[in-house]
């Protein structure tokens, strides 16, 4: 999801209005937070108790979505590794050459410039814990991407491996993983939210007070499979099916681990000086059978089930609690950040983000905003396959009161939605409004053809053997690749 390019330079004017005043040195808030960022994987807009869910409760992220900013019509990718190269450079994820999840075409280009790139540079300690996931070749690696401390599983997911380059430590599960820490692998002990959640704090306590810090902390959960602490899966056990049960128990254990993390800034006299963003990074998976919010589709669709998300703002004393109905997205958390941070942003940096910055909406709910185009494609097409083949193979065009859908494969044909009368998606209204068609249709052909040519992992080559797979034997020798589950793949579903 992006804005669009018709024409580019046009757009770019309206898009960095908010962002270009933002590549200074002032913070937007006359102070630099500490900021600490809680992306989930694969929990859905629908799977927390303040969005409406009649069963899971959420009692940490339902905190942190009242006593914060929250944006009720923000949205991310339709698959994970796309939405964190958005957010990580502020920019539409096939302008970064990633365009799926597996098969090299899930590594960031090594031409942008992250987040934690700006950040480090603007005096931030910077850490990450958990997923990345934007390629485990060494030069793609976070530790070379603007991360100090480094505290990663591999691939998509933990335990996941694939041909090529992208995979984890062998025979890794969800409990007591081997974590790639700063270059080397430690047997942890627990299980892995608890783990990264841990980790994290300590890293927070060593830096706290000497420099502002950034934290990224990535979960695995809930994504499949579904491997959960038994007394997890039990507060739900009867409530829902056992699958069902599993995976709320997974979310309900991230909670308890936010509600650690909000007590520790407190108990350290920080949480005013804090921000802490709570995002999700795609539609929603095995929750959407029980709750999605009265939305259409989920998780690897370009309906608003597979790409609105989760996007709450806390801090306390500077942030006022309120509701945001703007349409923004992931796009837009790069320039935000590196305004409340001050960032001294180089030209270039300006010109690579596409998204705006939320700070005016920070301040003032109602503040003005122009309406915005963005852009939605699944990607995901067969490796090798000709590009130009799947244009309209899952993608949608959106205003804020307008989404234009094509599903049909690779031919041309859209669906129209008026979202705000019909947010449910069940009517299309293409044949009363040729004019919007067309018009949006125009904007969609134009972006198309100027991301093609960034799509420069289409034809890559990969690796013999996944890194952290050779990583893990020059470590610890060639007899522990047989340790049992060495070697498995993913028994998850849907995004690897």
């Amino acid at each position: 999801m992006m804005s669009a390019s018709t024409p580019r330079v046009a757009s770019l004017v309206l898009a960095l209005v908010p962002w270009a005043t933002a590549a200074t040195a002032e913070p937007a808030f006359g102070r630099r937070p500490n900021i600490i960022v809680v992306l989930a994987d694969d929990q859905g807009y629908g799977d927390a108790s303040c969005n409406g869910n009649p069963i899971l409760r959420t009692p940490n992220i339902d905190r942190i979505c009242a006593e914060g900013v929250r944006f009720t019509d923000f949205h991310v990718s339709p698959t994970c590794a796309p939405t964190r190269s958005a957010l990580m450079t502020g920019r539409h994820e096939f302008r970064n050459g990633v365009t799926h999840t597996i098969h090299e075409r899930e590594r960031m280009t090594l031409t942008a410039t992250t987040l934690a790139q700006v950040l480090k540079d603007a005096g931030y300690a910077t850490g990450i814990f958990g997923k990345w996931h934007l390629g485990d070749e060494a030069e793609y690696r976070p530790d070379r991407r603007g991360f100090m401390e480094t505290f990663i599983h591999g691939g998509g997911g933990i335990g996941q491996r694939y041909p090529g380059s992208c995979g984890d430590a062998p025979g890794n599960t969800y409990f007591s993983p081997y974590i790639l820490h700063n270059g080397r692998f430690e047997k942890t002990d627990g299980y892995c939210t608890d783990v990264f959640f841990a980790q994290a704090l300590r890293w927070m306590e060593s830096v706290r007070g000497r420099q502002p810090f950034l934290a990224w902390v990535a979960t695995n959960v809930p994504h499949t499979p579904l491997q959960v602490r038994s007394e997890d899966q039990a507060r739900y056990a009867g409530k829902v099916s056992p699958h069902e049960a599993k995976f709320y128990g997974m979310i309900a254990n991230l909670d308890d681990n936010l509600g650690r993390l909000l007590a520790h800034l407190s108990e350290w006299g920080i949480d005013r000086e804090t921000v802490v963003i709570y995002l999700n990074d795609n539609g929603g998976t095995t929750g959407c059978s029980v709750f999605n919010a009265g939305m259409r589709g989920r998780k690897g669709t370009p309906w608003l089930g597979g790409t609105r998300a989760m996007s709450f703002w806390r801090w306390p004393g500077t942030l006022r609690p309120a509701t945001v109905e703007t349409l923004a997205a992931h796009i837009d958390v790069f320039p935000t950040l590196a305004q409340m941070a001050g960032a001294d942003v180089a030209s270039a940096v300006v010109q690579q983000v596409e998204g705006r910055s939320l700070v005016p909406l920070l301040r003032d709910p109602a503040a003005p905003w122009a309406d915005r185009t963005l852009m939605t494609h699944v990607g995901r097409w067969p490796k090798g396959a000709p590009v130009e083949r799947h244009r309209y193979d899952q993608c949608a065009v959106r205003e804020a009161r307008w989404h234009l859908v094509c599903t049909a494969g690779q031919e041309k044909s859209w669906q129209l939605f008026d979202v705000k009368a019909d947010p449910g998606e069940t009517t299309d209204v293409a044949a009363r409004h040729p004019e919007v068609v067309e018009r949006l249709d125009r904007a969609y052909g134009a972006w198309w053809t100027s991301v093609v040519p960034q799509m420069i992992n289409e034809t890559a080559v990969g690796i013999a053997e996944n890194p952290f797979r050779t990583l893990f034997r020059q470590q610890f020798g060639e007899s522990r690749l047989t340790r049992p589950n060495a070697g498995t793949r993913s028994t998850g579903t849907g995004d690897e």
